[in-house]
């Protein structure tokens, strides 16, 4: 279990690197790009896979951060979701059911984007002084 549980931590942290890190590479210019997505759906899954060890193995766990950390990690995957959903549609190629292509600010991300990094980061503040 202790290695189980060693491994799901590391994929949690290689997610938590993919959302900020995403989130600071564009911040200048901010949008959903997909590896913000991609963080938040490894953050989702291996932080359930930890809670269900930590379960498992008896341990004492703190139900309310966790339900709190689970909320804003959904919303997050959420609005990458969307983001990252806009920018393919305003990238595909105009064809004989798209007469008109979209409007730019159905393609401005820069509001998830922000919001993405930033709910990411108050995701890490809960962790580590709740």
């Amino acid at each position: 279990m202790t290695i189980l549980s060693g491994i799901l931590l590391v994929l949690h942290f290689i997610g938590l690197a993919a959302i900020i890190g995403s989130w600071l590479t564009v911040l200048k210019a901010p949008r959903v790009v997909p590896g913000m997505l991609h963080g938040a759906l490894l953050q989702l899954i291996s932080g359930l896979g930890l809670v269900g060890v930590l379960e498992a193995s008896d341990a004492d766990v703190n139900h309310a951060k966790i339900a709190v950390k689970l909320v804003i990690a959904i919303v997050i995957t959420i609005l990458a979701f969307v983001g990252v959903r806009r920018l393919r549609k305003a990238a595909a190629p105009a064809g004989a059911d798209q007469a008109v292509a979209p409007a730019p600010s159905a393609v401005n991300t820069a509001l998830l984007g922000q919001l993405c990094g930033v709910l990411a980061v108050v995701n890490v503040v809960i962790a580590v002084f709740w």
